[in-house]
């Protein structure tokens, strides 16, 4: 009986040490194609579900209980044989020290997903070479999704992992399929990849490091001080916005916090917000409801 306890206990370790990065949930919905039961839709989503959260994306041990958690909706507008036409929506979170709560760290909206797919297909990702554009879509954004995680939690976490999504994004633009270069637009993934790898926003690392682990994660301990740190956070991306007025990145930072940082500044203990509504109204404009919504 012991020699099986021990056994056991070795292969709960084994597991543990093994465990991917990602706990996510996948989903695909065919509505727009007038097809959406078709059998190939439900073997793409089990296929896509495996493959994001099945693949060992890093060398860093992640126990179970750090798995980041994610959500990937796919909606396809078009089928045709092996031809597709999509969305992609991506929202990961994190969760707070001491507390039940997750905070949204990422909030993507990909227009720009195009690929081919039979089915059973093997969905195969290669670092150093384009074989299957959704393949490379979403290793784009499973990488995007760890190293925002990373930058939670440490000053500049995330640097290796968008110099990966940079690779990606640099061998796929060798492909006919949007969003892989400079002339694919203002909103897509070349452009966000660009901005979190460019020193013109390197406020950013800092409001995502200053905002989670000095503001969120202190509130259970000191609401007050915690406040104080998310308002001085967001604050600093009027740097950004002084040379990059509306740019991608930081709007796509609000499409993640803009309830969150409501619901923040509107109870508990009060700060000085004066300036914070300032810049929230500079900064993300499109989001003036929720700001009204704070209370003084």
């Amino acid at each position: 009986m012991r020699k099986i306890l021990l056994f056991l206990l070795f292969a709960i370790t084994v597991f543990s040490a093994q465990t991917q990065e990602l706990n996510c949930t996948v989903s695909i919905d065919a509505e727009q194609t007038g097809q959406p039961n078709l059998q190939i839709f439900r073997t793409l989503e089990t296929q896509l579900r495996e493959f994001v959260n099945n693949t060992k994306w890093t060398n860093v041990e992640y126990k179970n209980q750090e798995r980041i958690d994610c959500n990937m909706t796919l909606v396809v507008s078009e089928y045709d044989g092996d031809s597709f036409t999509a969305t992609l929506q991506i929202q990961s979170s994190r969760p707070v020290f001491e507390s039940t709560y997750d905070t949204p760290v990422y909030n993507y909206f990909d227009k720009q997903v195009k690929f081919n797919y039979k089915e059973y297909e093997p969905l195969t990702f290669n670092i150093n070479s384009f074989g299957s554009n959704l393949v490379s879509v979403v290793a784009f954004h499973v990488y995007t999704v760890i190293g925002l995680d990373a930058d939670t939690y440490s000053p500049n976490g995330g640097a290796p992992y968008f110099e990966i999504a940079k690779q990606i994004t640099n061998t796929a633009a060798s492909s006919n399929f949007q969003g892989w270069k400079a002339t694919d637009g203002n909103q897509s993934r070349y452009r966000y990849n660009d901005a979190l790898l460019s020193s013109v926003y390197k406020e950013f690392h800092d409001v995502m490091y200053q905002y989670h682990r000095e503001g969120m994660d202190l509130m259970a301990s000191n609401q007050k001080m915690a406040k104080q740190n998310v308002a001085e956070a967001i604050n600093k991306l009027k740097g950004i916005n002084d040379r990059r007025p509306n740019s991608f990145l930081v709007r796509t930072f609000f499409d993640a916090k803009s309830d969150e940082i409501q619901a923040i500044f509107s109870g508990g203990p009060q700060v000085d917000i004066t300036k914070l509504i300032e810049n929230l109204n500079r900064l993300a404009p499109t989001k003036r409801s929720n700001w009204t919504e704070i209370k003084f």
